[in-house]
């Protein structure tokens, strides 16, 4: 297996010729054409990385500069490292989706993921925040999903979400299709699509008449906004998701900052009104 050029020496003659690298470490080098091969499939979620020495041959630098890069790699849950067996790339599955993409905590201090309830699906055209959010043509089609989630069979989370329609062919169809719970499994298993790290703002809102309905609560009920940007391995946005929750029952905790460029696991708290107010998707 071989993508590139040794690091210190020349390229070959069917080699990717890299751009200006300049006197980076190697180990971040070493990183980068690894991420760049998750990004475009050349290592698809589950399969098995070649030895640390065997990288190492590869791309000529020692086995610590491998062993650092993949160190990083790790940290930010792109690739797992299973004793005796070696590094495998990620994939989702349920108990990733809750350890690092579900912020929720019960008050008794369980984490466990909600049910859902799909409401709707539908295709439309984009609106114009949700091109500037997820990087669109302004007559982009984009589908918009509508649930509700549970926690304890309580009702706990209005969430809708939004995703370019070209990027989910068929998603949703036909119409009245069910949609599973874990949503980034789906991204993946059918449409080859990773998330890696997401962005979140977070903000205190009033629950409107619908939300208030959905969660059986009063009107005006103090909710929780997560406003979330989910961004795959090379930092592109394919999702945008606004989770209204009722806090009664659950707390919110932060999800570790990765320092993944172009899209960290990163809170972003806001002033305390309705999240991105006519920005974030209707109810």
């Amino acid at each position: 297996m071989r993508d590139m050029e040794k690091l210190t020496g020349q390229p070959t003659a069917d080699a990717e010729v890299p751009s200006a690298l300049g006197f980076r470490p190697l180990y971040l080098q070493v990183k980068e054409r690894l991420t760049r091969r998750l990004a475009d499939g050349s290592l698809p979620p589950g399969v098995q990385l070649p030895t640390e020495l065997e990288l190492a041959a590869e791309y000529g630098v020692s086995q610590g500069t491998v062993r650092k890069a993949l160190d990083e790699l790790a940290a930010q849950n792109l690739v797992v490292r299973r004793q005796g067996k070696g590094t495998f790339v990620a994939s989702h599955s349920p108990d990733r989706s809750l350890f690092q993409f579900f912020p929720l905590i019960g008050n008794n201090g369980i984490r466990r993921l909600p049910s859902s309830r799909l409401l709707s699906c539908r295709y439309r055209r984009a609106r114009s925040a949700e091109t500037r959010r997820l990087a669109l043509a302004a007559d982009a089609t984009v589908i918009h999903i509508r649930r509700v989630r549970s926690l304890n069979t309580k009702p706990a989370l209005a969430e809708e979400i939004v995703v370019p329609a070209v990027l989910f062919p068929d998603l949703g169809l036909p119409p009245g299709s069910d949609l599973p719970n874990t949503l980034y499994d789906l991204y993946e298993r059918i449409y080859g699509i990773s998330i890696a790290s997401v962005v979140e703002r977070v903000s205190a809102v009033a629950a409107s008449a619908s939300e208030a309905s959905l969660l059986s609560l009063a009107p005006g009920a103090a909710l929780l906004q997560i406003d979330r940007i989910a961004y795959t391995v090379d930092g592109k946005p394919v999702e945008w998701r606004v989770s209204r929750c009722d806090t009664s029952q659950c707390h919110y905790q932060s999800l570790p900052a990765n320092g993944l460029a172009g899209g960290p696991n990163t809170l972003h708290p806001v002033k305390a009104d309705r999240g991105l107010g006519s920005e974030s998707p209707s109810m």
